[in-house]
């Protein structure tokens, strides 16, 4: 099905500066896939290619359901993945906890609202957040939230009013030392041929594997806060592939203080919230 030819350049290990999470190495290391030949990887992502088309054919089917029912005009579809494939990028498959490529976060999504709301078909590279999927659910629905969000309806980039949303978006991701509980279940050592076992391992390191990090990406620049090893801060417009970690780099001195700013007002505009309503329980005190 897919043409071997028009694949992608692939991001290789040795394309990499050395000052890269220490994840990434130990999940090389631990998934033996060093060796593979270029063929081999490029059938591994010719059939990655194969499954998203596979996926692709089952949403039409469920598109044209939705049209035979005659409820298609009817029915707002969103359409996304909880995180994208390295899919040989960086010497790795799958994905990992705390690092935030671009391969694995700048993920689908589509959406068709229902046949009376205002839109401008095409194809949109504002920068949004999951957040924003209930915020515009909330919004076509007519639902008028009773809680704090952080979410914006996306109403305004559907109807082709306006390009961007957001200055930024942030992920988060690991955990500190001592947080086990932070740990997918993946087995212990002594179950290696268990398919997330390489991950496991990563998870249950108590070095800086799994730390936590925070990531705050710009349309041109990407830093990575993190807790127990080097930061990260690339130029995606000069690197699109974050093959070279700026973050002692001079030249971006202004850059990156004025993303550790950001960074410092996306916290302390979401570390706390109160409730909308007072508890049954605090109302009778009253």
């Amino acid at each position: 099905m897919i043409d071997k030819s028009r694949l992608p350049k692939r991001i290789k290990a040795n394309d990499l500066s050395e000052d890269m999470p220490s994840m990434l190495a130990g999940l090389r290391e631990r998934y033996n896939m060093e060796g593979w030949s270029e063929e081999r990887w490029t059938e591994l992502r010719s059939v990655y290619y194969g499954m998203c088309a596979r996926v692709d054919h089952q949403f039409g089917l469920l598109m044209q359901a939705l049209k035979e029912a005659g409820i298609y005009d009817d029915t707002a579809v969103f359409f996304f993945s909880d995180h994208g494939d390295f899919t040989g990028d960086h010497g790795l498959v799958e994905k990992t906890q705390n690092t935030f490529q671009d391969c694995l976060i700048k993920v689908p999504f589509i959406v068709k609202p229902p046949a009376q709301h205002q839109i401008k078909p095409g194809i949109s590279d504002a920068l949004i957040e999951l957040v924003d999927l209930a915020a515009t659910v909330h919004e076509m629905a007519g639902v008028e939230a009773d809680y704090t969000h952080f979410g914006q309806s996306l109403s305004p980039i559907i109807a082709g009013t306006t390009e961007d949303l957001r200055e930024a978006v942030f992920c988060e991701g690991g955990r500190m030392h001592g947080e086990y509980h932070c740990n997918e279940s993946a087995p212990a050592n002594e179950d290696t041929s268990m398919l997330y076992w390489p991950r496991g391992e990563m998870q249950r390191s108590e070095g800086p594997e799994h730390t936590k990090a925070t990531m705050i990406r710009t349309k041109d620049y990407k830093y990575v806060k993190r807790m127990y090893e080097e930061d990260e801060l690339y130029d995606l417009t000069q690197d699109p592939g974050e093959t070279t970690n700026r973050i002692n780099d001079p030249n971006l001195t202004s850059v990156l203080f004025n993303l550790k700013e950001k960074m410092l007002d996306f916290y302390q505009e979401t570390c706390d919230v109160v409730p909308h309503r007072r508890s049954s329980r605090e109302a009778k005190a009253h």
